[in-house]
């Protein structure tokens, strides 16, 4: 069983290296090319100066000459095309033009990550795998497994997870206030989206555990399917990976560490099985893109505008626990 375990948590480090890889990899590639982007435009800015350059020369050149016959006319000379090959850096990369012709900016490049559906795809395979646990049986010997390595090894309860599920929904709110990292969208609309996340989240969690019926791992009430605690936990961290990303690639990794951790103290306290807690990660998850969904929806319908002022009521709903809490900006 040990063994079985270390092998489970070697193959997570991998794909998660292979993750982080394949992320610094696309980042460089779109560096790159928007490098190559800047790289055209100052070529377009040059070919248009030297068009204009050399149009005013011709122009010169009509000019009749003086009366007075020691006099000559002031005649600039052409001023020669630069050799762009020799200015220009990545030349291997751009289509050098004729003559007093201009760069086309490229279209965007398209790719299998940045299609509109890819990012339902990891939330979607985790919902399925706990879908396809609990409807054919599937995948029972890694949930009986894990709960026997837990069991084995973690015999102490620790009930931090009951807390620990809120932190990132708590630094959503909380991060743009105490640092200098600033927010993708402002307060109201932070508070909008978490809020029908959060709606979102609980009907589905917990019209689940009362269809399924599933027992939990410690033999208590039959709701263990899927894992509301780590559904919350994934909600907030998915709606703090999307408000920095372009901050701190750290803020979102804190905050999946936090959801992770959350789901792992589950299992720990025997309160869920693995399949459980992998299906309320891809409906926490899930829950957030769809509360970003709808909030273009919602400025439509209370013509929601820009202003300074702003409010914000911020209901924390879970199948424990109902809180609230409001914010006004002045």
């Amino acid at each position: 069983m040990t063994t079985m375990l270390l092998k489970f948590i070697l193959c997570v480090i991998l794909v998660c290296y292979c993750s982080c890889c394949l992320a610094r990899r696309l980042s460089q590639f779109y560096a790159n090319d928007s490098t190559i982007n800047q790289i055209r435009e100052v070529a377009t800015a040059t070919l248009e100066n030297d068009s204009l350059k050399n149009i005013r020369s011709s122009d010169q050149n009509t000019i009749p000459p003086p009366k007075t016959p020691l006099e000559k006319p002031d005649i600039k000379p052409d001023i020669e095309k630069p050799n762009m090959k020799d200015i220009l850096p990545y030349q291997d990369k751009l289509a050098m033009p004729s003559a007093y012709t201009f760069f086309e900016k490229p279209e965007k490049k398209t790719s299998f990550f940045n299609k509109p559906f890819a990012k339902y795809i990891i939330p979607s395979t985790l919902v399925t795998y706990g879908i396809i646990r609990h409807a054919t049986g599937g995948f029972k010997n890694v949930d009986e497994n894990l709960h026997e390595e837990m069991t084995e090894h973690f015999a102490k309860k620790r009930t931090f997870d009951d807390y620990l599920q809120y932190a990132p929904t708590a630094a959503i709110f909380g991060l743009d206030l105490a640092t200098n990292l600033r927010a993708k969208h402002n307060l109201r609309d932070r508070a909008i989206v978490t809020a029908t996340s959060y709606l979102i989240m609980t009907t589905a969690v917990q019209t689940t555990k009362n269809l399924t019926k599933v027992a939990r791992p410690n033999n208590g009430s039959l709701n263990s399917f899927p894992s509301g605690h780590t559904a919350t936990a994934f909600v907030g961290a998915h709606i703090l990976y999307k408000e920095y990303r372009d901050e701190s690639k750290w803020v979102g990794i804190a905050g999946y560490t936090a959801a992770a951790t959350t789901g792992f103290m589950r299992m720990h306290n025997k309160r869920h099985w693995f399949s459980d807690v992998v299906t309320g990660a891809g409906v926490g998850i899930l829950s957030a893109e769809l509360g970003y969904m709808l909030l273009p929806a919602f400025h439509k319908l209370f013509g929601i505008k820009e202003s300074k002022k702003q409010i914000a009521i911020v209901p924390a709903i879970t199948p424990e626990n109902i809180g609230i809490g409001g914010v006004f900006t002045f």
